[in-house]
């Protein structure tokens, strides 16, 4: 069953067409029926990858959420499990969190902007996991750049063979259609719209210079080849425009025939097997009050191996007791579905009230645990104020409680009561105080704290007791009750690593 389903990403800059690509994927699946569904309003449209009050107000996407269709491809039924990631570089950790999820991702470009520092940063983690990359080449129903300049500057920036598969005919006002160079044939737009709605035809004469321009792309650039794509070497490249319909249909396709099915995740030393019997998954994220009305939780679960079948009991590492899972959800776009069997590289919300945390494995037997889903040192570090002093116990709640998911970490200091919450960029710090008022009614504000960054510190019991002694003031815990050095400066991390060659003082903590 597994070597039907696709799980996979999709990266981008902000602003690169993202939302609409999803859109567009979702509706050529037949999950979703209406363009601008994903944007809709009420928590009722499930279909919407956008459903927080701030991210319907900025018109961003600031939660991963996950969308399952299935398309006939070749007489094969595919399951596509699509993975929606912020693009705002501020939930940069829930991105590297998703994409330990998956096992391909599309980028998205700008064909006007190129590579941007967020695409690059997402790339990383994706190289870093060698997650194999198809690359959608948006808006070309607009002014941009010259083919050679953004294949090469793919090809340079992130140090990987592109492999065109298409190329528009003209840009801007002069698009006339793409053309697909396995078939030399022409998608061309229509009507008013100027959309793709269907037409396709062979490719007749082309000007002198754009027939140059096609034949040097065609013939410029290695051609595809699988083992190189999947070992995230090779990237292939598709042009279009996810607004008018062109290339999307491409995309399914490409996704259905190259993209690798399920693979195996690293589980300390050993790597476990789509194959294996015993069902085990990992939480990758948990996502708190998705309807307002029910205060639910879901934990996002990984699928790695086995059949899993409804009410099944597994055990959460972190809990060490079985729980057994009664009603799991398949997210199909506008409907949850109970799901009564689940195979590897699915994806399963589990409704639970605080019991699984992100980075738990679950798995059968319990003597599985799978690794590489890191904490990791914030950047900006606030003081959290109460407006009402006697709300500390709603406070705590909602603090922990989104630190569970990832927006925030919080730090508890072992003098003074004020906590400190951890971010990697500003605009958590917008969705921490718009959510804790919406969800929790706690109204809070930050204030400056003295600490710049934050390491844990780790080492045997004398030399941790020794430390401690003297640095109380500068000591916090997290909400797993590891030690955490609060540093006011990169310069005070130095100077403790210098006096303290015992510790060891890390920037990153495994979930």
């Amino acid at each position: 069953m597994t070597s039907n389903r696709r799980t996979f990403a999709i990266i981008s800059h902000p602003d690169a067409g993202k939302t609409t690509l999803t859109e567009k994927l979702l509706l050529q699946g037949g999950a979703i029926h209406l363009a601008g569904e994903v944007k809709a309003r009420g928590a009722a449209r499930r279909a919407r990858s956008d459903w927080m009050k701030i991210e319907q107000q900025r018109g961003i996407s600031v939660t991963s959420s996950v969308m399952t269709f299935e398309k006939e491809i070749d007489g094969e039924v595919i399951t596509f499990n699509l993975l929606d990631t912020p693009g705002h570089e501020d939930f940069s950790e829930d991105t590297y969190r998703t994409l330990t999820a998956v096992d391909s991702a599309i980028m998205v470009i700008d064909v006007a902007k190129g590579i941007e520092s967020q695409t690059r940063k997402l790339f990383e983690v994706c190289r870093l996991r060698n997650v194999p990359i198809i690359t959608f080449v948006n808006k070309v129903d607009r002014e941009g750049r010259p083919l050679f300049e953004i294949l090469d500057e793919v090809a340079d920036a992130l140090a990987l063979d592109v492999s065109p598969q298409n190329a528009p005919l003209g840009m801007g006002g002069l698009f006339t259609g793409v053309l697909d160079f396995e078939t030399d044939m022409v998608t061309r737009p229509e009507g008013g719209s100027k959309e793709f709605l269907g037409k396709r035809e062979p490719l007749g004469d082309l000007p002198e210079e754009l027939e140059e321009e096609i034949e040097l792309t065609k013939i410029g650039y290695p051609e595809f080849d699988l083992e190189a794509y999947r070992n995230g070497d090779l990237t292939p490249v598709f042009f279009g425009s996810a607004l008018k319909n062109f290339g999307v249909e491409e995309l399914i396709e490409a996704i259905a025939k190259w993209a690798p099915p399920p693979r195996p995740q690293p589980a300390g030393e050993e790597q476990i097997s789509p194959e294996r019997d015993e069902v085990t998954g990992f939480i990758f994220k948990v996502q708190a009050n998705m309807d307002p009305n029910h205060r639910d939780r879901i934990a996002f679960m990984r699928q790695v191996s086995g059949t899993f079948k409804r009410g099944m009991k597994l055990t959460p590492s972190g809990l060490g007791k079985p729980i057994a899972v009664h009603s799991p959800i398949l997210f199909f776009a506008q409907d949850r579905e109970i799901a009564d069997t689940a195979f590897a590289g699915d994806i399963i919300g589990i409704p639970n009230h605080g019991t699984l945390r992100v980075g738990d494995t679950l798995s059968e037997k319990n003597d599985v645990r799978f690794t590489g889903l890191p904490n990791f040192a914030p950047e900006i570090l606030r003081r959290v104020v109460l407006a009402d002093p006697t709300k500390t116990k709603q406070l705590r709640k909602a603090l922990d409680d989104l630190s569970e998911e990832g927006v925030i970490q919080v730090f508890y200091p072992e003098l003074g009561a004020q906590h400190i919450v951890g971010v990697v960029g500003q605009l958590q710090l917008e969705v921490l105080i718009s959510r804790m008022e919406a969800e929790y009614k706690v109204k809070a504000n930050l204030e400056p704290s003295p600490f710049a960054t934050a390491r844990w510190v780790k080492g045997d019991d004398k030399a941790m007791d020794e430390f401690e002694k003297f640095n109380r003031a500068n000591l916090a815990r997290d909400r797993d009750g590891d030690l955490v050095f609060m540093a006011k400066s990169p310069w005070d991390v130095n100077y403790q690593e210098e006096k303290n060659p015992d510790l060891t003082f890390s920037a990153t903590k495994e979930r």
